[in-house]
């Protein structure tokens, strides 16, 4: 499984509130509908991230799957913004900075993210409307 059926499918840390956070975002601002979503700790993450060499228990990962291929770290992160379209288009840019330069300062926000931004005791949930967006439910 590299992608979902009807897009680009985006792994992510389902109990990060900063995880919850760009989700929500996503959610207001992919108008196009691009992306599907699955939390790391439901079977569908975990299937992903495993099947595309990631470790399903880090949760450190985060796994964008589009007709590119898989993406991990900062350019999944860019791919996501761009992909958005509009505005979002700038997000590119940061494609500039060697991958030496943006990954690190990733890791080090996925490294501190539930001390800075908090940890939920259940995996994020969508509204009715928004259920079609995530597989595994």
């Amino acid at each position: 499984m590299n992608r979902s059926e009807n897009g680009a499918a985006i792994v992510f840390d389902g109990v990060c509130v900063l995880c919850n956070g760009w989700v929500d975002f996503l959610l207001k601002h992919d108008r196009r509908r691009r992306y599907r979503f699955a939390a790391m700790q439901t079977q569908a993450g975990r299937t992903l991230l495993r099947s595309n060499g990631l470790d399903a228990g880090d949760p450190m990962s985060f796994l964008l799957l589009d007709e590119k291929g898989a993406r991990t770290e900062s350019d999944a992160v860019i791919a996501v913004l761009t992909g958005l379209g509009g505005v979002w288009r700038f997000a590119g840019m940061f494609r500039l900075l060697p991958r030496a330069l943006r990954d690190p300062g990733y890791r080090w926000l996925a490294r501190n993210r539930y001390r800075w931004f908090g940890k939920r005791e259940a995996c994020y949930l969508p509204a009715d409307d928004q259920r079609d967006r995530f597989l595994d439910l």
